[in-house]
């Protein structure tokens, strides 16, 4: 086959197609089950995109008022489109006016006359085009600094934020822009992703990182537009839509203008034990999002070698990158925008543990070729060892510029004592630059040798991947993980939190929005 000679490991692309059909198969089947289905966090995404914003005088957040009305009311599976479009035909006023009304206790969302379908899509269509219009107006913006001061070349260089103070944050995420960051991601705070509603506003307390707002979005997104000026560079903002508001924070970093988003299909069920019905409904719409903002998307797979072993389990990592590929693509998204995720995670005292690294991160990037892949630092055996760590991270980095991975996300000497200081930032972006110039054609340079260590690895790691996609195509995704098939982590279809917020869809369901984002990619 013409294709295997691209193959610098040997792989049989039969397999690779192999999986793809198998994962593909898995993706199908839970789209089935996705369709049918809605969510709070879904409707409270239609209702942001309708331009309900603020809070009530509790602080509640107006899109949360409005739709846990419907699910008092029984109504949540009719969805926001549904009750919002009988209101404003009614009254004759915004969706935010009607939100408003129904937070100041002045209607109720189930009381309105049942409009025709027709007279709800025609009152709905200007805030439905509006919101539609700013998203590609964001897109456009992005696009536009692309092509007059460009960005840096790939890999790009990611590092991380983390006061818990989004004015700090915006100190230390333009220092790092300064030194030679292409990509900040502002950590989110802990525990975010078990909130079920976005806190409003600009935040100046978080613990381990900084509250997810809108608001916070904006000011960071216009200070690296800022900085990415003044060193004559776009620099990417990054943040975190996991969680149980996932589709809704996908739609605020999309009005917002952010350009990458952790956005994994499976990693809210297996490491915040979110209901895995809920995650499924909501990673679905959270991507359509993503593909129609241009959004780059970070799938989490590198966490799963934090709790498994890297060397044994890492046909798990691949056979998960194939579903989130599988089920990204159901969502339109483009493979220029899959930031597939892996992790150089093996224990150094481990022997020819950097060619098994190596093996693992030409094989992904030899399956997926059009994806931006994300690879992550050690983080698992770092000691506090700083000496140590800064050598670890930078085998990491030869790894990195070797297979040419799409984001880089930058280890710290630092990892396991503390939150990076400006200066710790310093030292690994220094690092990365130092031997992604040095080593910049080393892997056109390179060839693995025939039945070696590095080749055999690649292709036992592919054939384990196979299988596991097949058994879980047998007994489908959901009983997978609930047999702990990923990470060693069991997670019950029943159980975790969020399931009370899904709804079976009803007669007068619509989401308009799905359709005209798939349309507009």
């Amino acid at each position: 086959m013409a294709e295997e000679k691209k193959s610098k490991l040997g792989l049989d692309f039969a397999k690779v197609e192999a999986a793809k059909m198998s994962a593909a198969r898995i993706a199908e089947d839970v789209q089935q089950f996705v369709d049918g289905y809605t969510t709070v966090a879904v409707e409270r995404t239609i209702a942001r995109l309708l331009g309900i914003d603020g809070v009530d005088e509790n602080g509640v957040p107006l899109p949360n008022v409005v739709v846990d009305a419907l699910k008092e009311s029984g109504l949540l599976g009719e969805g926001v489109m549904f009750a919002m479009g009988n209101a404003v035909v009614a009254e004759g006023k915004s969706p935010q006016q009607i939100a408003e009304a129904l937070a100041r206790g002045l209607c109720a969302i189930e009381k309105f006359p049942v409009a025709t379908a027709q007279q709800r899509e025609a009152a709905l269509q200007p805030y439905v085009d509006a919101s539609m219009e700013r998203i590609r107006e964001r897109r456009a913006r992005r696009e536009k600094y692309l092509q007059t001061i460009g960005e840096g070349p790939k890999p790009y260089l990611y590092v991380i934020v983390a006061t818990g103070n989004i004015y700090e944050d915006v100190v230390q995420a333009q220092a790092a822009a300064r030194q030679g960051a292409d990509v900040v991601a502002v950590i989110r705070t802990t525990g975010q992703s078990l909130l079920d509603y976005v806190p409003y506003g600009a935040t100046t307390e978080g613990f381990g990182g900084t509250m997810a707002t809108q608001e916070n979005f904006r000011i960071m997104r216009k200070a690296l537009d800022e900085v990415g000026e003044e060193v004559g560079r776009y620099i990417r903002l990054c943040n975190y839509c996991s969680g149980l508001c996932m589709p809704e924070i996908a739609v605020m970093g999309a009005l917002e203008g952010l350009d990458v988003m952790l956005n994994d299909a499976l990693y809210g069920i297996l490491f915040r034990d979110i209901n895995m019905q809920r995650t499924l409904v909501d990673q679905y719409f959270s991507r359509v999002i993503n593909s129609f903002a241009g959004v780059i998307i970070n799938t989490g797979e590198d966490n799963y070698l934090t709790t498994a072993d890297a060397v044994t389990e890492a046909h798990t990592v691949l056979a998960s990158d194939f579903i989130n590929e599988q089920l990204a693509l159901l969502a339109g998204l483009p493979e220029e925008q899959m930031g597939l995720g892996h992790a150089f995670e093996m224990d150094p005292m481990l022997e020819n543990g950097f060619l098994l690294e190596l093996a693992q991160a030409q094989m992904t990037r030899e399956i997926f070729p059009k994806a931006t892949l994300k690879y992550m630092p050690p983080t698992k055996f770092m000691t506090g060892n700083i000496f140590r760590g800064h050598i670890q991270d930078a085998l990491f980095n030869q790894i990195g510029i070797w297979t040419h991975q799409g984001i880089q996300l930058l280890g710290m000497p630092t990892e396991a004592i503390h939150t990076p200081f400006m200066s710790d930032r310093f030292l690994s972006i220094e690092n990365a630059k130092y031997i992604f110039n040095n080593m910049k054609d080393i892997g056109e340079e390179m060839e693995f040798k025939k039945d070696g260590i590095i080749r055999k690895r690649a292709q036992y790691v592919l054939d384990e991947a196979l299988q596991l996609l097949r058994k879980i195509e047998k007994e489908g995704l959901f009983t997978a993980l609930e047999k702990g098939i990923f990470a060693d982590i069991k997670r019950p279809k029943t159980g975790g939190k969020g399931l009370q917020g899904v709804a079976a869809k009803g007669k007068s369901y619509s989401n308009p929005f799905i359709a005209l984002m798939k349309k507009g990619n």
